[in-house]
Order: structure tokens, then C-alpha cells, then sequence
């Protein structure tokens, strides 16, 4: 799969005000998204966001929409640690794809694609794999040592991954032994999954086929036929590869192009409808596993 594509870097910036607050967790600035009416979370989801990263009201209102309608706490902590790509880059993306006047084609286009060329060069630098696969893991080994934020008998950890973020969900999917981590008040002191499950929607950057093979916490997955990341060919080797362990699925959607999830045109009421779609899976997921 290709480090990225352009499909990654357009799409609309939302504009609703969420309505979470934010707390430094874990050394991480983190948006916090609660249940209605201070009702006890039925569990945790941290939301791993796209390149856009944790700041842009698009990934907050998403996790405000599994807190109101699901009745779980979202956490979307700072995991590319302030290095995620600038919300302009939506905008010169579009400038760059509309037709302009010959003027600017010939003299502004290659200067904007250079300098969007250098913002994705520079972000994918900074947030290399190396660099944020271990401040995830540790940021939820943190959470699973010590008490839960909120009453609970046994604490449900759940993860959403979307595009730069779906394959760190993958990765923690995988749930290697040397991950693995004595949950808070474990009856039986044995060493368990960082997560309980994992939602991902068009991801990037997946290294295929291994990382899907490796997964082994229940996984749920929705992707567009139109996905520019992933070949059609790939989509069905994929949906084989998780269903035919069990407690996995595949969902695509007719039409649907990469980033429809968390960057779909309001305007648009197809995007909007296949945003709809891949957030009553996910909460339908999350109830199914930590409800």
C-alpha cells in the first residue's frame, strides 16, 4: 500500500462546535468526549485520527458522536505530538484540483503543489512509525495499570482508527505478547490485549498482507469500492483474510472514496450518507464488544 495518497488530504473541514474539553493524559494533549447527562461510561474508545490529527473539529465531533449516541467516553489524544498536517492543506488541495485562470495555473499551482509536496514529506518524517507506534502502545499500557477514569468492574478499551490512525488500530490489533500488559485489578495477574476491539475505517498505510493477518482482537472494518489506497482486489483479500477468523468483518460502500468517515462534505448528502454508515457500524461494534 502506498504511504499516501491524495484522497488523504482532501475533504471538508467541519465547522460545529464539539463538545468536549481537553486534559493533558499521559504527557498528551487529549480531547475528552463524554456520555449525555454524566451517565457512567459503558467504556473507553481512544480515537487514533487521520493526518489531520486531534485538534480539527472533524475527528472531535466524531468522538462527541460515540459519546452522545453510544454511551461511551472518546478519548482522541495528541499521539503525532503537534505535528499534525495543517487544515489548509484541505483548502490548497481543492485549489490545486479546480480549475483556475491561466495565470495562476502556470505561475501559483506549482508553488502550491511544492509547498503541499513539503508539508506531507515533512509529516510523514514526524510522524513515522517508529516514532508514534510506541507512544500509542505506551500511552494505553498507562491507561491499563492504573484505576479506570470512570466506575467500572472491568475496564473495555476499545480503539477507532481512521486513515494515518487505522493502521496503528491494525498494529494494536495484533496484540503481540510483548504488548501485552496486567490489566488494573486482574483477578488472574496475567498479562492481556491492550485493547478489547477495534473499529477502522479506510486506512492507509497498511503493509499488506501480514498486518492483516496478523490481527487477533475482534475487528471491524469500512471501506469505500472507490478507495485509492486499497485495490479492489485488496479490499476482498481482506475481508477473507479477518471473516474467515470469526469475529471480524469487512463492510464496503458502493461509490464511497477514501476519507469518507471523518472528512465528508456536509454538502453532500452521499459522503454525508456514507459517514452515517460507517458511524452506526462503529457504534454498533463497540456496543457489540464493550456494551
Amino acid at each position: 500500500m502506498p504511504p499516501i495518497c491524495p484522497s488523504c488530504l482532501t475533504g471538508t473541514l467541519h465547522t460545529t462546535d464539539p463538545l468536549g474539553h481537553t486534559r493533558t493524559i499521559h504527557g498528551l494533549d487529549t480531547y475528552i468526549a463524554q456520555p449525555p447527562n454524566k451517565t457512567t461510561p459503558k467504556g473507553l474508545i481512544i480515537l487514533i485520527s487521520d493526518a489531520f490529527g486531534w485538534t480539527i473539529p472533524n475527528s472531535r465531533l466524531l468522538a462527541d458522536a460515540y459519546a452522545q449516541k453510544g454511551g461511551f467516553e472518546v478519548w482522541v489524544p495528541d499521539f503525532m505530538d503537534g505535528y499534525a498536517m495543517s487544515p489548509s492543506v484541505m483548502t490548497r488541495m481543492k485549489e490545486l484540483k479546480a480549475p483556475q485562470p491561466w495565470l495562476t495555473t502556470l505561475f501559483l499551482k506549482p508553488v502550491w503543489a511544492v509547498q503541499t509536496l513539503y508539508a506531507t514529506v515533512l509529516w510523514l518524517f514526524k510522524t513515522r512509525t517508529s516514532v508514534c507506534k510506541p507512544r500509542i502502545f505506551n500511552f494505553i499500557t498507562q491507561i491499563r495499570k492504573e484505576a479506570p477514569p470512570f466506575a467500572t468492574d472491568e475496564l473495555k478499551i476499545g480503539v477507532a482508527g481512521f486513515c494515518w490512525g487505522g493502521r496503528h488500530a491494525f498494529l494494536l490489533a495484533a496484540d503481540e505478547a510483548a504488548s501485552r500488559v496486567e490489566r488494573y485489578g486482574s483477578s488472574t495477574g496475567k498479562p492481556e490485549a491492550l485493547i478489547d476491539c477495534a473499529f477502522v475505517a479506510h486506512p492507509s498505510m497498511l503493509v499488506l498482507p501480514r498486518e492483516v493477518e496478523e490481527v487477533r482482537v475482534p475487528m471491524s472494518v469500512c471501506v469505500g469500492e472507490e478507495d485509492a489506497m486499497m485495490t479492489r482486489e485488496q479490499v476482498g483479500e481482506m475481508k477473507r483474510v479477518l471473516e474467515g477468523k470469526g469475529e471480524n468483518e469487512v463492510i464496503t460502500i458502493e461509490g464511497a472514496v477514501h476519507g469518507f468517515a471523518v472528512r465528508s462534505d456536509p454538502g453532500d448528502g452521499f459522503m454525508v450518507e456514507c459517514a452515517e454508515i460507517a458511524e452506526r457500524q462503529a457504534l454498533g461494534w463497540f456496543q457489540r464488544w464493550m456494551g
